[in-house]
């Protein structure tokens, strides 16, 4: 009964500590092939079908796409994978320095 306790409370522990440390991240991404009025949407739609994505907003102006996302379920290449399958490549913009 110890023993089984013991392991209880390890798992308890384990599973709150990793939720402990998730974060929401907001990343840019810049996305290629937007050219109609329907692209942005489109993107949208990709990203937010990714499990963890809390917010997209896309910027036809611009070619971009900002997410939202918690880096517990999800990361940046999954969300490029999302944009590249739906027909609309992205890279991760990096931040000026």
């Amino acid at each position: 009964m110890k023993n089984l306790l013991a392991a209880a409370a390890t798992v308890t522990v384990i599973l709150i500590a990793g939720t402990a440390f998730a974060a929401q991240k907001t990343v840019k991404l810049a996305v290629e092939n937007m050219y109609c009025a329907s692209c942005p949407y489109i993107v949208k739609m990709s990203l937010a079908d990714v499990p963890g994505v809390s917010a997209v907003e896309v910027s036809f102006e611009e070619k971009t796409a900002t997410v939202t996302f918690d880096d517990a379920e999800t990361n940046v290449e999954s969300l490029t994978d999302a944009t590249f399958n739906a027909g609309y490549p992205s890279d991760l913009v990096q931040p000026s320095q």
